[in-house]
């Protein structure tokens, strides 16, 4: 089965061809991906130093059929050799959403092909799937660490479609505390990586900065308060004529070693109440240097396994959409839609419990 799979739930917008012919037999997923094409929208955005809907939908328009007929061409596959199609259906903004939605239905019903509307989370969540290493791919059930722009959750996965909500962030997610921190230390939008950079040269000394949530009895999150702190600390730098380069990587440093603190440490307890040895870490922020580093430091001393994504699948894209609509499409006709230009803006991911062990 060849499914095209189209994202555009947010600022980036993704197509890509898949080929479920290397998950049937046992290869490595990864070599499932026959061609792709994204484009980032960050340059337009960051004038406004945020995603602005309107301007977000307008760029999806243009860009869907170049990035259509690129993917296509990479994949060397034609459209009538296509036998499914995979949109996002949300959650996201829900311009962007129904611009996706709207061109893959139209497109499926133009070459009479089956459709099927993916939750974006679903395919963060599958993503660390697509390793070129079989053996390196993990086996259910296992814990998945949910970090995206705007969510942070953890996730039981017992296989496809069946997922349980172990925990989530109960204010900012994790994403967007990195990115608001980056504001409030001047850095450009999108500021999460520039901030894990800028705390590369920096030292967690004479900050104090709180571990929300750490040590609750539940694997709930809380990060607005951590953002808050590092307001506080600026403040006082600024006061006191201290704010200067080593002071904003110092405070980098510390703001990020509270959260991967916070995010390490939830993650290895829920490992340890699900008795999984797998843990599965996906969204944009898993591509974070220290998370990853601090995430297998704890996981290997305690006999467990983490699985991520490849660096370039961590961010939205049309490969993770194209893979979860190929594996649905496998597993049962039922989930198809049939051209209505349906989207969920907001959309529970436990809700797509199919009942599958």
């Amino acid at each position: 089965m060849i499914v095209l799979g189209i994202e555009t739930s947010c600022d980036e917008t993704g197509l890509a061809v898949y080929d479920t012919r290397s998950w049937e037999t046992g290869k490595p997923a990864f070599e499932g991906i026959l061609g792709a094409a994204l484009h980032s929208q960050i340059e337009m955005h960051q004038d406004y130093g945020g995603v602005v809907p309107e301007l977000a939908s307008r760029d999806h328009i243009r860009r869907l059929i170049p990035l259509l007929n690129k993917a296509l061409e990479a994949s060397s596959c034609t459209i009538d050799k296509l036998d499914g199609l995979a949109y996002t259906q949300g959650p996201g903004l829900a311009g962007a959403l129904l611009v996706g939605s709207a061109f893959a239905n139209a497109l499926a019903l133009a070459i009479q092909k089956p459709i099927v509307g993916i939750h974006h989370l679903e395919g963060h969540l599958l993503s660390p799937l697509l390793t070129d290493d079989s053996s390196e791919k993990p086996d259910f059930p296992f814990v998945a660490l949910l970090v995206s722009g705007g969510h942070t959750q953890l996730m039981y996965v017992k296989g496809i479609g069946n997922y349980q909500l172990l925990g989530e962030t109960v204010d900012d997610a994790a994403g967007e505390a990195f990115d608001k921190t980056a504001k409030l230390l001047g850095l450009d939008y999108p500021g999460g990586a520039a901030l894990s950079k800028l705390a590369e040269s920096g030292k967690n000394a004479g900050f104090d900065l709180p571990r929300p949530m750490l040590h609750s009895k539940d694997l709930d999150f809380s990060f607005s308060g951590l953002k808050t702190a590092v307001l506080h600390q600026v403040k006082k730098a600024q006061s006191n004529d201290c704010y200067n380069e080593s002071f904003r990587a110092n405070l980098a440093c510390a703001f990020v070693e509270a959260v991967t603190d916070v995010l390490s440490h939830k993650a290895m307890v829920a490992l340890e109440q699900m008795e999984c040895r797998d843990l599965v870490v996906a969204g944009g922020v898993g591509a974070n240097t220290q998370l990853r580093k601090k995430l297998t430091a704890m996981a290997t001393a305690r006999g467990y396994q983490v699985h991520y994504p490849p660096i370039e699948l961590c961010t939205d894209n049309g490969v993770m959409i194209a893979f979860a609509g190929a594996l649905r499409l496998l597993q049962s006709s039922s989930l198809i839609t049939h051209g209505a230009f349906d989207i969920k803006p907001r959309w529970d991911l436990s809700s797509l419990n199919t009942g599958n062990d």
